[in-house]
């Protein structure tokens, strides 16, 4: 197939990279042009638009920061449906507000364009072996399954548009969660007289049922005291978890530990931390102390 990629960083790439290397063609949009020459290095074409891709593409991808871009992207200027033919296949693979899916779903229906949220479970290091919980048309997922299965080894319908952005939230919420323990958890052992380092490294080896692989992830970046070049940014953790909250609001469920997390994430951003990976949030935790 021909497939465009919208959003070329880090899972961009990783995604572009395993596309190529199974003999799909490759279409790139990213306005950034450090992405544009990492699509040129992979060997793949660069669009001006994302309608220009879409015209010559038999499907696109998606890895956005969120709903306005994804808007933008998909029905705004030069969008993917201003050129889309009957039978494409958008795949949303952000991390992004259910109802939008929805919104941008029923729009691309009108088209007769295919809309899917299959946002990813995994890390960039682990594609090839990601979970992707999908939304929208099953018939439409089984045609592009071919493709998503270079990407995951769990494939999973979880029913219409918005289901699969739905499952990555409440995942992000628990990621949210589990960051936010690690951090204060860090700070209170440098209070007490424990190196993080030490603390890290004693869990870990204990194989307790604490130890998660969140947990050997944000651990070792405190350990070597390492948060540029981040694997997740405050900025992103900070983004999903406010949707998250906001999905859960609008169920009627008032987020509790939730408010916490949000809490946090914001102090990080506001103490300059945005850019930052979010195993450096215990640093932001200790300054509450001080």
């Amino acid at each position: 197939m021909k497939i465009l990629v919208v959003g070329f960083g880090v899972m961009g790439q990783v995604t572009g990279k395993a596309l190529l290397e199974n003999g799909h063609d490759l279409q790139v949009f990213d306005s950034w042009p450090g992405s544009q020459d990492a699509a040129r290095e992979l060997g793949a074409s660069v669009c001006a638009t994302p309608a220009q891709g879409a015209k010559e593409c038999d499907a696109c991808i998606l890895f956005l920061p969120g709903p306005a871009q994804i808007t933008a992207c998909v029905i705004g200027e030069g969008g993917v449906l201003e050129m889309a033919r009957p039978g494409f296949i958008i795949v949303d693979m952000c991390t992004s507000e259910p109802g939008n899916t929805v919104r941008m779903a029923g729009v691309a229906a009108e088209k007769k364009v295919d809309y899917l949220d299959a946002p990813v479970l995994g890390r960039p290091a682990s594609v090839g072996r990601w979970c992707l919980p999908v939304g929208g048309c099953e018939t439409a997922l089984e045609r592009i399954r071919p493709v998503l299965s270079l990407l995951a080894q769990d494939i999973r319908h979880i029913g219409p548009s918005g289901s699969g952005h739905k499952i990555k939230l409440l995942n992000q919420m628990m990621f949210g969660a589990i960051n936010a323990m690690t951090a204060e958890m860090m700070a209170v052992a440098d209070n007490v007289g424990v190196s993080p380092a030490l603390l890290y490294e004693t869990i870990t080896a204990s194989q307790a049922g604490t130890v998660s692989n969140l947990f050997k992830e944000l651990g070792a970046r405190v350990r070597d005291d390492v948060y540029d070049d981040p694997t997740f940014s405050v900025d992103n953790l900070a983004k999903d978890v406010r949707l998250g909250l906001a999905m859960a609001q609008e169920s009627g469920a008032a987020p509790i530990l939730g408010r916490t997390v949000d809490f946090l994430n914001e102090a990080a951003r506001a103490q300059g931390q945005g850019r930052l990976d979010t195993a450096c949030m215990w640093k932001v935790v200790k300054r509450f102390w001080e």
